[in-house]
């Protein structure tokens, strides 16, 4: 398994939790090796914790950080545009760890490669499709969540992401032909995968919950307490975050004065850090426990305008047993309302839309009780670890089309 980002704890993110929990699932029955990077952040104490959970692990440095300034940013354009690789993976790669796999496929040491989040696509040389099987984990295709980003106005450069889009699209559409088969977490992505790769295998894995962590609520707490949980420093999660502070709580305090939010998340941003001093709003930084925080609240809100793939913030609050409230993008992938569908959650994009859906739930205590039953239930049945882990094995034993 390639990984660049450092998977332990499964807390640190969405991309550490998916990627620990498949390697914790996959290492029960086969001989796992990890190649990853380690940032400044981590400890030895959870290097010595993530090792007990594969095979062998084999740990380099991170970079570090790029050239600044307006020079830097054009040397890396240029670098995107001639070689067809985005910045941001060129930063991550690893000359060292490049030499590593190869010795490593050249020996024969393999049967499976996996890269874990399409960063480290880069370390896979397409020849080697012929010798073993490779596999590329896609958290979410990069090529929409731009694309997405311009549409929605939520880019926080629009001229580069502009420039990008069209290299992004030919980036991603020229990686994924070098798979095996290419993993996605939604529907929504494997169309978009498929019609990149028409003749390629391309197969939805959902992200999951570990269930023992987010235990079912023992009571409805009642009253006007709204969260959102995630990691506060992205900024997907940093636009959520602001966009439901500033255009979404004023209007829901003008109703009900007490409603308070609770922004929960490590390494918060500034930005959040601010919203810390309008009424009623608090930001914890990053918590022991995510799920006592989600059994206080009234209603879990996942306002998120951009991002693409499965949020598995929006699975652990359906798992605690806390109604949902989310926009589309919160939603992704998940099938919680409709006609002829049992009702796990309350859709709402647009401010008014949110105001409408929370106050639903501060006034109709059934329906409270109806979410968050059918929530847990759904995640039950379809959004474990488990589940899921067991799908990814029958991908890289090559037994799923």
């Amino acid at each position: 398994m390639l990984c660049s980002t450092f998977p332990y704890p499964p807390t640190r993110g969405g991309t550490q939790g998916r990627t620990f929990n498949l390697l914790k699932s996959l290492s029960q029955h086969h001989a796992v090796t990890l190649i990853t990077q380690r940032s400044q952040d981590v400890t030895e104490s959870e290097i010595e914790g993530l090792r007990h959970w594969v095979d062998e692990l084999v740990v380099f440095p991170r970079p570090g950080d790029a050239q600044g300034g307006i020079v830097g940013k054009v040397q890396r354009f240029g670098r995107f545009l001639q070689q067809g690789t985005p910045p941001n993976v060129l930063h991550l790669y690893s000359a060292e760890i490049q030499q590593w796999v190869d010795e490593a496929v050249a020996a024969g040491k393999f049967e499976v490669i996996t890269c874990e989040h399409s960063v480290n696509e880069i370390y896979v040389r397409p020849q080697w499709q012929q010798q073993l099987r490779t596999v590329v984990n896609v958290h979410s295709s990069v090529y929409r969540t731009c694309k997405n980003q311009l549409e929605t106005g939520t880019s926080d450069n629009k001229l580069r992401d502009q420039l990008f889009l069209p290299l992004l699209r030919r980036y991603e559409q020229r990686s994924c032909q070098k798979f095996s088969n290419v993993v996605v977490t939604t529907d929504e992505d494997q169309q978009q995968m498929q019609a990149f790769h028409p003749e390629g295998e391309v197969t939805v894995i959902p992200n999951g919950v570990d269930l023992a962590q987010f235990p079912y609520r023992e009571a409805d707490p009642g009253g006007h307490r709204l969260v959102f949980i995630g990691g506060l420093d992205y900024f997907v999660n940093i636009d959520a975050a602001c966009f439901f502070s500033l255009e979404v709580l004023p209007l829901l305090q003008e109703k009900y004065p007490d409603t308070t939010l609770t922004l929960v998340g490590s390494k918060p941003s500034p930005e959040v850090l601010a919203l810390a001093k309008r009424p009623g709003i608090t930001v914890t930084g990053r918590v022991p426990s995510m799920a006592e925080y989600l059994h206080q609240a009234t209603v879990s809100v996942v306002p998120l305008r951009t991002g693409f793939g499965m949020k598995i913030k929006t699975l652990e609050a359906m798992a605690a047993g806390t109604p949902v409230v989310g926009s589309d993008r919160g939603l992704e992938g998940l099938v919680v309302d409709g006609p002829g569908v049992t009702l796990c959650a309350l859709r709402a994009n647009e401010p008014a839309e949110f105001v409408a859906a929370v106050s639903r739930l501060f006034e109709d205590s059934q329906l409270r009780e109806q979410l968050s039953k059918n929530g847990r239930s759904l995640i039950e049945q379809k959004y474990t670890w488990e589940r899921a882990g067991e799908l990814y094995e029958q991908v890289l034993l090559g037994r799923r089309n």
